[in-house]
């Protein structure tokens, strides 16, 4: 089973992003996604931000990591 953990872009900067994911700051790379801005929501596994979500979605994938976890 694969988990990914939304999180809040924070910054970008030469191919990486600095995101927040409910207060954990990291780096991530941000190679596989394009026009990456401060303030998008990303999908992040294993280090790597796999995908752009939407605000409307991250409450959502909260309940599902923590009902996971």
């Amino acid at each position: 089973m694969c988990v990914g953990l939304s999180a809040k872009v924070v910054k970008v900067e030469k191919g990486t992003a600095l995101v927040d994911a409910s207060g954990a700051r990291r780096e991530v790379s941000a190679s596989l996604l394009k026009d990456l801005e401060p303030g998008d929501y990303v999908m992040v596994h294993a280090g790597v931000a796999i995908a752009k979500i939407t605000d409307e979605d991250e409450p959502e994938t909260d309940r599902l990591l923590e009902e996971l976890l």
